[in-house]
């Protein structure tokens, strides 16, 4: 079982940044690729960033390239997602995730409770 628990959502003017945290209650975090997800207001949930185990790999959404950085602590079992020139678009709940083996950007198996995001005009 893997419990995630994001902090770090608020917020922040567009232009903006913050950074997001996840940390993760299980013994073997290198044996899970791990991602971030939001959802939007009357939108389904989507893909944002992915890292493999080790942290060497990346995939990003097209909307998001550029301005986010997904990143890993392997030793503190934490994943980040730092967010900059932040846009009222990417206001949404942000959900960490974790699945067993490599990197994808679907069929997660353990979510955390989401984190809000808001970012005002």
């Amino acid at each position: 079982q893997v419990r995630l628990v994001e902090s770090g959502g608020g917020l922040v003017q567009a232009g903006g940044s913050l950074r997001l945290s996840c940390a993760a209650s299980v013994r073997t975090f290198t044996s899970y690729a791990t991602g971030w997800f939001r959802q939007a207001p009357g939108k389904e949930r989507e893909f944002v960033a992915a890292v493999s185990w080790s942290g060497e790999n990346t995939n990003y959404a097209d909307s998001v390239k550029g301005r986010f950085t997904i990143s890993r602590d392997n030793a503190k079992n934490t994943v980040y997602l730092q967010m900059n020139s932040l846009k009222p678009e990417d206001t949404a709940v942000y959900y960490c995730a974790a699945r067993w083996g490599s990197l994808s950007e679907t069929e997660y198996h353990y979510w955390g409770q989401g984190t809000q995001v808001t970012v005002s005009s």
